[in-house]
């Protein structure tokens, strides 16, 4: 594969720095993996042999065995199978989930030439993989040593690892039931080592992680994958559910965030104030979690659709009904708020009409203002897990388990989850979520940036950013509903750990 640019040719190379002119090609081929294993070298760095610098050679990270298991177990059943325990694994009724383990990523390698040098001994040419070019145009052929291993313990293998290593100790020798499975290879020729070195970075470091919000968005393409619908013992099934109920409060016209959630993370004044990735991992930590994990409060969505998880039996759209409503609720009753948080946040955006009325949801600075922690990843996240913390510990008074879909939707659309949140108004929890919403309207959801603060209550508000402002918003919520003057919020606080 010829990859060279003219004006490549112009730059520095310098042979006594390890970066001598690089061929202008590489080769692409596939081979079994474990006769790719039997030729290749690994150099890692390690800090034990305290080399100096200019002398340590190696590139590679120090090896994870675990991670290449977990890679064997892919190559075997696929995703999500490989996740699974020992035990799941083993479980006939688990070989639904197994699927084709591929690996189209190439391995990434160097070909050794005659004479090269590693750790201190030079190849011989009866060790080395001779390159000829032809049979045809753009073709070459690899010729192996005799043996296909001649190196030994103690010699210098003819071919060294630049990227993959986890994925070539996946494959054990004696392992026959992935002997002739064929991995990918970009093999470079004579590359002096500070290449390689270039290389391994570009490939793991430099290259931008995608953002999260995409990569959530991405769940609805698998949806059809019946692995999607198997229940807590997939990551995934938690992180697909949590990211098609946050599409339904984007999508919902109900809801206080239509067309207001950062689905593709852009920037927050185009596409909302708090992104989709934010909503999910909230949604994971409170409401689609198991419905009894040890010592806290369950996920109220953890029961389903396994109803032999335990648990409340609820549809897809009954959960995105019973998340439209709590955030529909808490909208509303901050918009009937005459707190002297909410007041002092419409005035400082001028956004009191000229009749006194307040406007509602996503056009009222007190809920999704620059100002409110209502719009931020920890107000979603403290709402959500108080919303869910609440409901959990009374779900039994709350009748929640008779709450029941009876509408045989084909398809979970905004149409259909209002007609489920119209059924969702004549059940018991529709007041207590409307209890627990108006005590929260008395919170001060104002956050520290706000101008209005004296410094008491910004140092207050200040200590709710970042990763530890998660849990120190739910404690302040639990505590705030403590004091509720509603009977039913206050004793359900009362039940819920502050931790």
């Amino acid at each position: 594969m010829q990859q060279w640019l003219v004006q490549w040719d112009d730059m520095q190379y310098d042979e006594g720095q390890n970066q001598s002119r690089p061929k202008p090609h590489f080769y692409m081929f596939s081979v079994p993996a474990s006769q790719l294993r039997k030729l290749s070298g690994i150099y890692r760095r390690d800090t034990d042999r305290l080399l100096p610098r200019a002398e340590d050679l190696s590139i590679q990270r120090k090896h994870d065995p675990e991670r290449s298991e977990e890679i064997r177990r892919y190559v075997e059943g696929g995703y999500p199978w490989s996740g699974l325990s020992a035990a799941k694994r083993e479980d006939p009724a688990n070989d639904r989930l197994r699927k084709p383990g591929w690996l189209p990523t190439a391995v990434v390698v160097n070909i050794l030439e005659p004479g090269d040098m590693r750790s201190g001994r030079a190849i011989d040419a009866t060790e080395t993989i001779s390159v000829q070019d032809g049979p045809g145009p753009g073709m070459a052929t690899l010729s192996l040593p005799t043996p296909a291993s001649p190196h030994g313990e103690d010699g210098v293998p003819p071919i060294e690892v630049i990227d993959g290593q986890h994925r070539l100790f996946a494959f054990q020798d004696g392992d026959v039931d992935v002997e002739d499975y064929e991995l990918p290879v970009v093999a470079f020729h004579g590359l002096d080592i500070s290449w390689q070195a270039y290389l391994f970075w570009t490939i793991n470091i430099k290259p931008k992680k995608i953002n999260a919000s995409l990569a959530f968005d991405l769940y609805p393409l698998l949806r059809e994958q019946e692995w999607l619908n198997s229940g807590e013992v997939v990551q995934v099934y938690r992180e697909s559910r949590a990211q098609e109920l946050t599409e339904m409060l984007w999508s919902s016209p109900d809801s206080p965030w239509y067309r207001r959630i950062n689905m593709l993370g852009g920037s927050r004044a185009e596409n909302g104030p708090v992104t989709q990735a934010a909503f999910i991992r909230s949604l994971i930590a409170s409401m689609v979690k198991s419905w009894r994990p040890r010592g806290r409060a369950g996920g109220l969505f953890g029961g389903t659709p396994d109803a032999n998880s335990g648990g409340l039996s609820w549809s897809r759209l009954q959960q995105g009904a019973f998340l439209v409503t709590a955030w529909q609720l808490l909208a509303d009753a901050v918009a009937e708020s005459g707190a002297v948080w909410a007041i002092s946040l419409r005035h400082a955006e001028g956004t009191l009409d000229s009749d006194g009325q307040r406007r509602v949801g996503a056009t009222d600075p007190a809920f999704a203002g620059p100002f409110t922690l209502l719009a931020t990843d920890q107000g979603v996240r403290g709402f959500q897990s108080v919303i869910n913390d609440l409901c959990y510990v009374r779900n039994r008074e709350l009748a929640l388990a008779a709450w029941r879909d009876l509408s045989a939707a084909p398809e979970v659309t905004p149409e259909y989850i209002a007609i489920a949140a119209a059924t969702l108004a004549d059940e018991p929890v529709y007041s207590f979520l409307t209890q627990i919403a108006e005590s929260l309207a008395g919170f001060d959801w104002r956050s520290s940036g706000f101008p209005g603060l004296n410094e008491q209550e910004r140092l207050r508000a200040a200590a709710l950013r970042g990763s530890s402002g998660y849990k120190e918003m739910r404690i302040r919520l639990v505590d705030h509903l403590r004091g509720s003057t509603n009977a039913e919020v206050q004793s359900a606080a009362n039940l819920v750990d502050r931790a």
